[in-house]
């Protein structure tokens, strides 16, 4: 089977393009990336193809799905500071570049397309865990445009017959996931501060908690769906229930590195959620045989890549 990965040369995607050429029943892999915010070079080693193109180049997408048997969409315009700072763009990227991928997978007779949703689409919405039949409240155009892949994808499974799968991600983290710019996800953010003796610059007072979620944990679960085409007419929480604070993130951060780590307080991001948790009943029913791997190796895993300088993974043995 072919498989293409849009957002493949991303943290995610290339580490997902790991896991799927070794993966029973899969031929092909290849990665779909414009190289915005991916990078050639997470894919050395990968043993997948690189089609570098974007998501609102229909015809491009079109090409690339002729002959898939399925499509992995990751590729989005990240972040919800970005999409405050601009709206249109975030919604070109992630709600019509999902439009695109859906087309050209119903043109090209692709039998199932995996999406990638958020955890943001929850927004204010105070209930824990998060359990899927939630009403969502989005509160950034990012948290919108992500309720919009889903509800497109879903859409698309009951009005053409596609399988789909619409998984919400909670807080990813990993080898591979870049730090050192304005809109660096929380663990790669510290990690690059505390390695470089510099200030954990937490926003508000670090009470906020997260639920996050070890990249082969993530791979795995992709994996094992596009092997056995798991479909859902309804969205999917992607995360195993572990929600810890930032200070406890911090203080489990010192107990690794072995030394105390300096911090600086900023005011409360605009569009962030305090509390984030997700209900794993549904997840833990589709894949039963997946083990996710523990907050504490996953954080060990993703120091020691920071440690030998953030360079390209090796392949999976």
């Amino acid at each position: 089977m072919r498989v293409i990965v849009t957002g493949g040369a991303g943290f995610i995607g290339a580490n997902l393009c790991r896991h799927l050429v070794r993966a029973a029943g899969i031929d092909e892999v290849v990665a779909y990336d414009n190289l915005s915010t991916g990078a050639r070079a997470n894919l050395d080693g990968a043993g997948a193809e690189l089609v570098e193109a974007d998501l609102l180049d229909l015809d491009a997408m079109r090409a690339a799905a002729g002959g898939a048997g399925a499509i992995v969409h990751l590729a989005a315009r990240p972040s919800v500071q970005k999409s405050i700072e601009d709206p249109v763009a975030s919604h070109h990227a992630n709600a019509t570049g999902t439009l695109h991928v859906l087309e050209a997978a119903r043109g090209a007779g692709v039998g199932h397309v995996l999406v990638a949703s958020s955890s943001s689409v929850y927004g204010s919405n105070p209930t824990l865990p998060k359990v899927e039949t939630l009403k969502p409240s989005p509160q950034s155009p990012y948290a919108v445009s992500k309720l919009a892949t889903e509800t497109y994808a879903l859409a698309y499974g009951a009005s053409f017959g596609l399988d789909v799968l619409a998984m919400r991600f909670f807080n990813v983290f990993g080898p591979l996931q870049a730090a050192g710019h304005a809109y660096a996800a929380v663990i790669p953010a510290f990690l690059d501060a505390a390695l470089k003796d510099q200030l954990l610059r937490i926003d508000g007072d670090g009470e906020q908690s997260r639920d996050f979620t070890f990249v082969d944990s993530v791979c795995a679960v992709i994996t094992d769906a596009v092997q056995r085409r798991v479909a859902d007419p309804e969205p999917v929480n992607l995360a195993f229930g572990s929600r810890v604070t930032l200070l406890e993130l911090i203080e489990l951060l010192e107990q690794m590195l072995g030394v105390e780590l300096k911090r600086q307080h900023g005011p409360v991001r605009a569009g962030d959620v305090r509390h984030s948790q997700a209900d794993q009943s549904k997840l833990r029913g589709l894949f039963p045989a997946v083990q996710p791997v523990a907050l504490e190796d996953g954080l060990r895993k993703t120091i020691e890549w920071f440690k030998t300088g953030c360079g390209p993974l090796a392949p999976i043995r």
